[in-house]
């Protein structure tokens, strides 16, 4: 899809995956075979999970990201269409990314993922992407694609005057240099624990830090002090994708002018609405839904 000269609420950079899932009675052992009950395939990877999430939540929303010429790449670039997400794909030699999952009956998990396509979301494929970042109100990545492109991306989103926002999951040791270029950064608490804390985060550059802490909603830390943001109590089903709903929500609410502390509102709101369905873009909630739980 061409961008033309139109500018996005949100442009997201970042990992596509098709997760291919079994469910079983228990996890196998080295050299095992088990018999699974259920099999499904669901739409994944971090980046694109966003992306839909950031569109549901109401913003007009472009993705970049990298697939394979296969079905799986077909199938996931059909649902960005489907779901009106923007998308920048670049088609590379190869597989698309996949998560290999096995959930046994007490909901735990074994997971094997094949990053494929996305390892290839290289500096060529973010800068021949400039226009797009350019033309944004807010750029979001996560650490599912080399940094270096992360980094590049964060560039010229700041370049441009987008605020930018850093979902460092999965956990990575960052740079100076990146974290500079991070207006808002979205660790859970191990995710801080390795990056060395909020105020470490602070001083390296970060504007905001927002701590996800699941249950008990969120912590936003600036060097002005702290504010708790509650958490929205549901019955919660399935927390995959809960962090990639609030996130997505997050990018909206700030590319639509929403203070901080608002916009960290509808981010709970959004994560805990995920966590009261199955599977992770199937849960993510739209705009309305999260409007009627923050009390818009």
């Amino acid at each position: 899809m061409s961008g033309g000269s139109h500018s996005y609420d949100v442009v997201v950079v970042g990992s596509s995956n098709l997760d291919l899932v079994a469910t079983v009675e228990r996890l196998p052992g080295p050299g095992e075979t088990v018999l699974g009950s259920e099999y499904a395939e669901h739409a994944g990877g971090k980046g694109l999970n966003q992306a839909v999430a950031a569109a549901r939540a109401g913003a007009d929303t472009a993705f970049i990201t990298c697939l394979g010429s296969d079905h799986a790449g077909d199938t996931l670039h059909s649902l960005m269409v489907a779901e009106g997400v923007a998308s920048f794909v670049t088609d590379v030699d190869a597989p698309t990314g996949r998560a290999l999952i096995s959930v046994d009956g007490n909901a735990e998990n074994s997971i094997v993922v094949v990053p494929g396509a996305n390892e290839r979301l290289g500096i060529g494929v973010v800068d021949a992407h400039r226009d797009v970042l350019s033309r944004a109100q807010v750029v979001l990545c996560q650490l599912e694609i080399p940094l270096d492109s992360v980094q590049a991306a964060l560039a010229i989103g700041r370049a441009a005057g987008a605020r930018t926002i850093l979902n460092p999951a999965p956990a990575a040791a960052l740079t100076r240099s990146l974290l500079q270029l991070v207006d808002v950064i979205t660790p859970n608490q191990h995710e801080l624990g390795l990056l060395g804390g909020a105020s470490a985060l602070l001083d390296s550059g970060v504007s905001v830090v927002i701590i996800t802490l699941g249950a008990r909603g969120m912590r936003i830390v600036t060097r002005d002090g702290e504010i708790d943001v509650p958490p929205f109590v549901v019955r919660a089903v399935d927390t995959t994708g809960a962090g990639d709903a609030a996130c997505g929500a997050l990018a909206a609410a700030l590319s639509q002018g929403i203070d901080l502390a608002g916009a960290a509102r509808r981010a709970a709101a959004a994560g805990a609405l995920a966590a009261t369905r199955k599977g992770a873009v199937p849960s993510l909630p739209t705009r309305e839904e999260i409007d009627v739980l923050a009390g818009a």
